[in-house]
């Protein structure tokens, strides 16, 4: 019987230590990252996922700000487009990666703050992604058709008030953030407009500026050319202050609702379980590249304003913006069928 016992309690050991091993192959696979920790970061390329096609604002600061901290660590930042889904794909595939420094995302406020509320099968969670940096806030202006004969945001009103539900509003998609802007002008001014979604930014530009629909809360990157020509009339920015490339052109805050504010930002997110160190680095890195003249002179081309801040002031920005939008698509009803 103790043979026996001996035998059994060595099988039963051995057994453990087996198990034990196998539940660290993952950990002890992983281990040279986090013993490299931010003093040896980076060691290879980083991939920059950009959830959209080339071309648009995300591809253009992800390019952009991917540039400078290249040049600021020494080592290769390769953007990455992975466009589908409004951006869930690429920030899925972000969430989903190792969280070693590696991987990284540019992730506009709608695929963090705003679609969790709104798709209750959304593949991640915002928990799912560790914040880095914000990047950029990008301004909108409300654009009206000169069709119209609107001049201010007041005039707008008026005429809104005159014909309920009766004047349209496009977007270039359901939950966008153009469109959730004119579900807000509903709420605060009190009038009643019709949505329409389109498939993008361009075909929504191309009827507006064709007179199909009334008006569009539009990023001034993509409304400034037709404002220049002619075409489109600004009736005022969304934003808190003015903007410095419309300066003529008041806020909506200024013409009567004082709480109105939609701002597109964009911020650089890693994997949730990304070392700390390694995030405060990256953070103290972009601010630098964020800082550049050189680099604020050109996002500010594209009515971009470049930000900055830490891991900590990001969460909060993203905890607040994602309380304040859940909000309002809980008040107005808005759903992305």
């Amino acid at each position: 019987m103790k043979l026996f016992s001996k035998i059994a309690v060595d099988r039963i050991a051995q057994r453990w230590l087996l198990a034990c091993a196998t539940a660290c192959i993952p950990w002890l696979a992983f281990a040279p990252a986090m013993a490299q920790g931010a003093a040896g970061y980076p060691a290879k390329p980083v991939r920059m996922v950009v959830p959209f096609a080339a071309g648009g604002p995300a591809d253009v600061l992800g390019r952009v700000v991917g540039e400078g901290i290249s040049r600021a660590m020494g080592q290769s930042v390769l953007v990455d487009n992975k466009a589908g889904a409004a951006g869930t794909i690429g920030v899925d595939m972000v969430a989903k990666a190792a969280p070693d420094g590696y991987t990284l995302a540019v992730v506009p406020v709608g695929n963090i703050a705003v679609n969790p509320a709104l798709m209750p099968n959304l593949p991640y969670k915002p928990a799912d992604l560790a914040p880095v940096a914000m990047l950029a806030t990008a301004e909108n202006v409300l654009v009206v058709n000169t069709s119209t004969h609107v001049k201010s945001l007041q005039d707008l009103l008026r005429l809104a008030a005159q014909k309920p539900g009766q004047l349209t509003f496009a977007s270039p998609g359901a939950g966008s953030q153009a469109h959730l802007a004119g579900e807000l002008l509903q709420q605060d001014a009190n009038i009643k407009l019709i949505h329409v979604p389109y498939k993008g930014v361009s075909p929504a530009m191309t009827d507006l500026v064709g007179g199909q629909v009334t008006m569009m809360f539009a990023q001034l990157s993509a409304a400034l050319p037709y404002i220049k020509a002619g075409k489109l009339v600004p009736l005022g920015v969304a934003s808190a202050r003015r903007s410095a490339v419309l300066p003529d052109v008041p806020t909506i805050a200024e013409q009567g609702l004082p709480k109105f504010e939609a701002v597109s930002w964009y911020a650089l997110m890693a994997p949730a379980g990304t070392p700390p160190d390694l995030l405060r680095k990256l953070s103290k890195q972009t601010e630098a590249v964020l800082a550049d003249p050189a680099l604020k002179e050109k996002l500010g081309t594209l009515g971009m304003e470049a930000a900055g801040g830490t891991p900590e002031q990001l969460a909060a920005t993203i905890q607040k913006e994602s309380a304040r939008w859940a909000g309002l698509i809980r008040q107005r009803h808005i759903t992305i069928d």
